[in-house]
């Protein structure tokens, strides 16, 4: 069973009604296998401490891991156990995709498994995961009641995919040099050191209107950058660095000329072609933070690219489909090497240094 559809409460609670015909759940925290590693855990000793006082008939094991953010130690201090093996429990919980090779067959998973928009690098996973019997519960689909999506790491992600734009851009023009986010403690540290930066009279271009782009927002605003009007952003220049936050039906637009509303482009996404050429002609930096659906149009191709109106030079793309909307993100980079070129007229990757280069930034697990 995949269950792609919506659950309405990722708690204890709703897994213990969800599953009542076991006694006694097992429920296993699994270590994180895929490459690059990924620290996050859904848990924390804590959580997991009043999950167990709350419901004392859930057994909760916790699979030992040396990457993992909170220690083995930390686990085994809040009284729950550490183990090698977690083939006896029930239900396993995740984080990012499980590699084929350690799915434990006639297990339930919950884990963020991508495939939600059909990416195709993912298929076979689904396959092993209708093989092996296993219940797929994917945290991309579970929603509050009212069809809010009730988990996603987005404002984390805008937060440090804004951050990590600033220091590409740095590190292409070699103007400054800021350190890797992860070695920073917290947002107002990654805020402290944007500030003391100088940038030209830029102008930075935000796509969205969901937690990644509010979180990319929350550094553009605290970084004191003026939010100008898409009239003043397309006609006017500006003394200063600027940014203009747009959603899609500004870089998308009916075939027919109407204007109708968000809902209709949802719904009809092949009645639209994309708008953003205009935006691109007079953007330096852009940070996609914008959701794209399934038929929706790309935002630009590879052919807009080589437009000589193209005028992007660095992109933050923190959204991230592969070889999708963002012509430009032909790979995942990581959070040890987050930076690679592309060059537009071969549609293949470069130095990100290089004259031809436009800079790519497209680490898909940002919240790291």
């Amino acid at each position: 069973m995949i269950n792609l559809g919506f659950v309405h409460l990722y708690k204890m609670e709703y897994l213990r009604t969800k599953f009542t015909s076991i006694k006694i759940m097992k429920f296993g925290i699994i270590k994180e296998r895929k490459n690059p590693p990924d620290r996050r855990v859904v848990f924390s000793p804590e959580k997991l401490q009043e999950l167990k006082n709350k419901f004392s008939e859930a057994a909760i094991k916790v699979e030992a891991s040396s990457i993992r953010v909170f220690s083995d130690q930390a686990y085994e201090k809040a009284g729950l156990e550490v183990v090698s093996d977690v083939t006896d429990c029930d239900v396993l919980i995740g984080v990012k995709e499980v590699p084929i090779a350690a799915l434990i067959p006639n297990k339930k998973y919950f884990f963020f498994s991508h495939t939600i928009k059909k990416q195709p690098y993912n298929r076979k996973l689904l396959q092993a995961v209708l093989e092996k019997n296993i219940e797929l519960y994917d945290h991309e689909t579970i929603a509050k009641e009212n069809g809010a999506r009730l988990i996603g790491f987005g404002r984390y992600a805008g937060i440090v995919g804004a951050y990590n734009g600033f220091r590409a851009f740095g590190l292409k023009h070699e103007t400054f040099a800021l350190p890797k986010a992860a070695q920073l403690e917290d947002q107002q540290a990654l805020i402290d050191i944007l500030r003391t930066i100088k940038l030209p009279n830029i102008k930075i271009l935000l796509t969205g209107h969901g937690k990644v782009a509010l979180g990319a927002k929350e550094m553009l605003d605290a970084m004191q950058i003026q939010q100008v009007s898409i009239e003043a952003y397309l006609t006017q220049d500006f003394d200063a660095p600027v940014y203009c936050l747009i959603d899609a039906l500004d870089y998308n637009k009916r075939r027919d000329g109407k204007r109708l509303n968000r809902r209709d482009f949802y719904n009809n996404p092949a009645d639209y072609i994309s708008d953003f050429m205009r935006f691109a002609s007079v953007t330096d930096y852009f940070i996609a933070g914008h959701f794209f659906g399934d038929g929706s149009p790309y935002l630009f191709t590879q052919e807009d690219a080589r437009s000589p109106a193209f005028n992007i030079k660095l992109i933050a793309d923190i959204s991230c489909d592969i070889d999708g909307p963002v012509a430009s993100t032909i790979r995942s980079s990581t959070i040890a090497d987050p930076i690679y070129g592309y060059d537009p007229e071969t549609a293949s990757e470069i130095d990100f240094k290089d004259d031809k280069a436009i800079v790519v930034m497209a680490v898909d697990n940002l919240p790291c």
